[in-house]
């Protein structure tokens, strides 16, 4: 099926209005304005660029690294010294790992330093992994706290020697970069977004991009939750844990919040993943009956939570480029990712393919 748009003079005291067609018949009657209006409006040589990484615990030196390393080739093509990957942005969105690299490219910091920060600091943030066997996690249970808190000690310590103090509305007001973090608000178990005013809102003005990184990052049973002073007159505090329980893969936040950022620009989303092996096992029927142990108390059911929401999203994002769309979103939408290769992505609507700059290429058409 063919689709074409013509346009109809109507009487000057009534809107103009539009007809959709398919095989030259006429099949949509649409009032003036609609939809339709921002498509026309829209500045294509002028998109708004999206940047979206995702989590992954210590695979996030691979992001930053691949950025680093991707950065510095282009600097040496243009024969400039270094590449500001960050204001090649309007929006950066980071989840748990992946905010700790998107707070410091919108904050202008040296990806190496971010490398660093995971080489060094890494047995330090992860001092005792959660054990695979279940005696060993049995033994390891009295001390996790301890362990945990040790680890965000660490973390916390690492992410001021990288970002300082710097607070969201400075990232806002030095950088012109918005900048997006999921969490959860545990006081009523919410899915939470930190980020700068590109809404128009204040609420996290004062928050300190540390902070937010701590938050963001304080997966259940790995890591210790985190608490961010709220600030203001009223003082108090919140409670957050990782936004990779519902955001691990922030590809739709980044697609919302740019569709509200800006309606008359076409919007193009670059998605970092972080090279998770693959997910999945072959279960036998005798082995349905499973319960704590196998379960490792929980451990295993939130990495089976994170890997589905992750296939998901990118499901969910790629059905966005089918021209059935193109009449819901005044975008030239969109990007994805792998959750199978660290891939650097790009769907966009009018170009009708998937780029992926390394591992296996393929092409999309929709």
């Amino acid at each position: 099926m063919t689709w074409s748009l013509s346009h109809v003079s109507a009487n000057p005291a009534f809107h103009p209005k539009w007809l959709l067609y398919a095989n030259d018949d006429a099949v949509i009657y649409l009032e003036w304005p609609s939809i339709f209006d921002m498509l026309i409006q829209m500045d294509i040589s002028n998109p708004l660029r999206v940047l979206t990484i995702d989590g992954g615990g210590m695979r996030g030196i691979y992001s930053a690294a691949f950025l680093h390393e991707l950065s510095s080739l282009f600097a040496k093509k243009r024969g400039c010294k270094a590449l500001d990957v960050g204001k090649g942005f309007d929006l950066i969105v980071g989840t748990s790992t992946g905010a700790i690299v998107g707070c410091a490219l919108a904050a202008g910091e040296p990806l190496s330093k971010v490398v660093k920060l995971y080489r060094e600091n890494g047995p330090k943030i992860f001092p005792e992994r959660v054990p695979s066997s279940t005696v060993r996690v049995l033994k390891q249970m009295p001390r996790r706290g301890s362990i945990n808190r040790r680890g965000a000690e660490a973390l916390k310590a690492a992410l001021t020697a990288v970002l300082g103090a710097k607070t969201f509305k400075e990232v806002e007001t030095s950088r012109g970069i918005a900048l997006a973090i999921p969490a959860v608000e545990m006081s009523q178990q919410r899915s939470w977004v930190f980020k700068t005013g590109h809404w128009g809102g204040t609420r996290d003005d004062d928050t300190k991009l540390v902070d937010a990184c701590m938050a963001t990052s304080a997966a259940p049973i790995f890591r210790s939750l985190a608490a961010v002073d709220a600030g203001g007159e009223l003082g108090g505090y919140r409670v957050f844990a990782d936004g990779g329980l519902w955001a691990n893969n922030p590809v739709l936040v980044g697609l919302l919040d740019a569709i509200k950022m800006d309606r008359t620009r076409p919007i193009e989303i670059y998605a970092l993943g972080s090279y998770p092996k693959p997910d999945g096992e072959r279960i036998a029927k005798d082995d349905l009956d499973r319960g704590y142990i196998d379960w490792q108390f929980g451990a295993k059911a939130a990495s089976l939570s994170i890997a589905a929401q992750e296939f998901a999203f990118d499901n969910m994002a790629s059905m966005f480029v089918r021209p059935a769309a193109s009449f819901l979103l005044p975008s030239r939408i969109i990007a994805g990712s792998s959750r199978r290769r660290l891939a650097l992505a790009l769907l966009t609507f009018d170009h009708d393919f998937l780029s992926v700059p390394i591992g296996r290429q393929r092409r999309l058409r929709f």
